[in-house]
């Protein structure tokens, strides 16, 4: 009776030995990038961390909508919107933030992100 989860335990190391935490699907000859933001992604970090220290600190969030993906940067402050991102780096709208509150109303009806992730913080203090 002790056999069965004891085959189950081997046959689930054995599984797991062939997973890499690293694998990125890489194939032979393919150096996988330790970074794999998207180029305009990259850049617009390097504009942001090139600005003073927001209060509170910028961030970018990666969010999966039943639309698609698109990348959040919050506003800074008060008055001024916040932006969203395609997946090739054309901004789509400014879903909050501005006079109103309400950004710019041209953003489709995304809803609720189905899952959100924060690809980038600014780590400086001011």
């Amino acid at each position: 009776m002790r056999r069965r989860p004891a085959r189950l335990v081997l046959a689930l190391a054995l599984a797991l030995a062939g997973c890499s935490p690293t694998d990125s699907g890489a194939r032979d000859g393919d150096t996988p990038e330790p970074d794999a933001r998207p180029a305009w992604l990259t850049a617009l970090i390097q504009r942001l961390e090139a600005q003073p220290v927001a209060n509170p600190p910028a961030y970018i969030a990666r969010r999966e909508h039943a639309a698609g993906v698109f990348y959040y940067l919050p506003s800074r402050c008060c008055d001024i919107p916040s932006d969203l991102y395609d997946v090739d780096g054309t901004l789509v709208c400014h879903p909050d933030g501005g006079i109103t509150g309400g950004g710019d109303g041209r953003c489709p009806a995304l809803g609720a992100p189905l899952r959100e992730e924060i690809v980038w913080r600014d780590t400086r203090t001011p």
